[in-house]
Formats: C-alpha cells, sequence, structure tokens
C-alpha cells in the first residue's frame, strides 16, 4: 500500500528530455526503490503490531509521517477558502481510514494477497471512470484473480482480514479522487502534508485507547518512525521526482506491480510463502491493473511537448 500523493495523479506528466542513452531507468528505479520501501515499510509494520496493535502502529505511522511533512513543507495555513479545507479534510479521513483498514487487514491475512486485495479499489476506479468496453474483460481478469486467490470462498484467509482489505482498497480509490483535488487546491505539497496531520489528530484517540503507554515505548517510537519513514516519506520523495521526468501512464504501470512486491517483502522478513494458486491470482490481478491502465492511456495520448531548456 502506498499513502502517497503520486498514485493519485490523473493526468500526464510531461517527461524532462534526458540523455537517451539512459532513457527512463533513472525516474523508473526510483519508482521502484519507492514501492520497495512502502512493502517493505508494510512488513516492518506487522513486526511491530504485538507490540502496538495495529491502531496504535498507524497512529505512530502518522504522527511521525505528518510531523516530518509539516517542517519540511510549511503549508501556508491562511488564505484557503472553506471548499478548500473541506477537500484537505476530506483527504485526511480518507487517508486515515485506508491506512487504519489495511493495518487491520495485514494484521489478519498475509502482506502480499492484502495489497492484492486493496489494489481492486483503484482498479475498479479505472475501469469505472474509463467506461470503455474492453474494460471488462480486464475487471473479468481481475475478478478471477480473486477467485483464485479466495480458493473458492476465502477458506485459507481470514475473513475479517479480507474484509478490511477491500474495505481499504475502497478508501484508496476515494484516496485518489480527493488527492487530485487537493493538489489542485494546494500548492507543491502542502495539501499532503496538512491531510497527514488531519489524518494522525483524527487517529490519535483510537491509537491512545488501543495501545496507550505503549506507544511511548522507545523502541516501538523508533520503529514507528521507521515506518513512517519507508511507507510515507521516502517513497514519496522518490515518487516526486520521478514524475519529473516519467509520464503518468508508465508511472500507474509500475505501481500496479506493488501487489508483487509484498508478496516478496511478506516472504523475505515475515515468512510468509505464497501457494501456487495465490501466486496466479496475484500475476492476474497486477495483469488486469496494467491492461486497464493502458486502455486508459490508449483513449487519446496527448501530444507531447519538449520541455523548455533550463
Amino acid at each position: 500500500m502506498t499513502a502517497t500523493p503520486s498514485t493519485a495523479t490523473p493526468t500526464p506528466v510531461t517527461p524532462v528530455q534526458g540523455p537517451r542513452r539512459f532513457g527512463s531507468f533513472g525516474p523508473v528505479g526510483l519508482v521502484l526503490a519507492g514501492g520497495v520501501s512502502v512493502q517493505f515499510g508494510g512488513a516492518l509494520a506487522v513486526t511491530l503490531m504485538p507490540r502496538a496493535g495495529a491502531p496504535g502502529v498507524v497512529t505512530l505511522r502518522l504522527l511521525a509521517a505528518a510531523a516530518v511533512l509539516l517542517v519540511v513543507c510549511r503549508p501556508r495555513l491562511r488564505g484557503h477558502s472553506r471548499t478548500d479545507w473541506g477537500t484537505v479534510i476530506a483527504f485526511g479521513v480518507a487517508m486515515g481510514a485506508m491506512n487504519g483498514l489495511f493495518y487491520e487487514a495485514v494484521a489478519r491475512i498475509p502482506l502480499g494477497p492484502a495489497v492484492t486485495l486493496e489494489v481492486l479499489g483503484p482498479l475498479a476506479l479505472s475501469v469505472l471512470t474509463s467506461r470503455r468496453a474492453i474494460n471488462a474483460l480486464w475487471a473479468a481478469l481481475a475478478l478471477f484473480g480473486v477467485f483464485l486467490l479466495s480458493g473458492g470462498g476465502f477458506s485459507d484467509l481470514d475473513p475479517t482480514g479480507v474484509g478490511f482489505a477491500l474495505g481499504a482498497g475502497a478508501m484508496w480509490a476515494l484516496y485518489i479522487l480527493f488527492s487530485a483535488r487537493t493538489g489542485r487546491r494546494f500548492p507543491q505539497a502542502d495539501g499532503l502534508a496538512l491531510a497527514m496531520a488531519v489524518a494522525a489528530l483524527l487517529f490519535l484517540p483510537l491509537g491512545i485507547t488501543s495501545a496507550g503507554a505503549r506507544l511511548l515505548n522507545p523502541t516501538t517510537l523508533a520503529l514507528g518512525s521507521a515506518v513512517a519513514l519507508l511507507s510515507s516519506v521516502l517513497p514519496y520523495t522518490l515518487e516526486l521526482l520521478a514524475l519529473r521526468r516519467l509520464p503518468a501512464s508508465t508511472f500507474a504501470i509500475l505501481m500496479s506491480l506493488e501487489p508483487a512486491i509484498a508478496a516478496t517483502a511478506g516472504f523475505l522478513i515475515l515468512g510468509q510463502s505464497l501457494s501456487l494458486a495465490e501466486a496466479a491470482a496475484i500475476t492476474l490481478v497486477i495483469a488486469a491493473s496494467i491492461g486497464a491502465v493502458r486502455t486508459q492511456v490508449g483513449r487519446g495520448k496527448p501530444r507531447v511537448e519538449p520541455a523548455p531548456e533550463a
């Protein structure tokens, strides 16, 4: 799962012309590094849950990420309309709910399947907004992948965890919509910093009620800060740099690989292995996500103007 605003960029970004011999390897590497950071941060969060519980981990992540973003961005608080604040608050609510539901999911089911189910939210949003007949194929492919993942009824996965993962996917779709709106109303990453602060404040009572004084344990604080760095601050920075040179369509395709990265992180850090059926299911959902993105891009590629010389 990524809680970064870059996943919500719906418009193509003009790539900066760079040396031809390097092509797009540089920005592609940044995006992949961001994805690895997010999913390994998620795996680290799972190891922290026995110390603070899922709500406690989410609280630590949001608080640490909000503190870093507020210090770095120093967003302006004055001069915004009620609509601006309503948008950024809705963005924060969606962000907090997405994180809370996702961490409740990975507390119950393996990381790879959790991210695979979560990514159905953005995939559904992409299919619905495209309104092309071929997207029925991608939707069917994704549903078949989910059927394989469920084993015909999710008998091998905790049903509550599955429900939390699907709920996180729905919140991810809302996150994308409100992230785009926030980006249009606030400069730079100001909207993200404010929304992260909103999410942290909303989750703080849950974290205190759930974990209490355990949140103040130095080891727990250190691990929670590491989760925030890996899952929010670092990937956001890498993706922001990548999007200066990488088309948004290519970025979206790369983000579709997150279930595979999550499965790898779950295996390496948590010892969560996948059956052949689960691996095939994740592959099908990834293929459906990539197909949906490519279909949307193919609706009409705008002419790309060369970037002006600096």
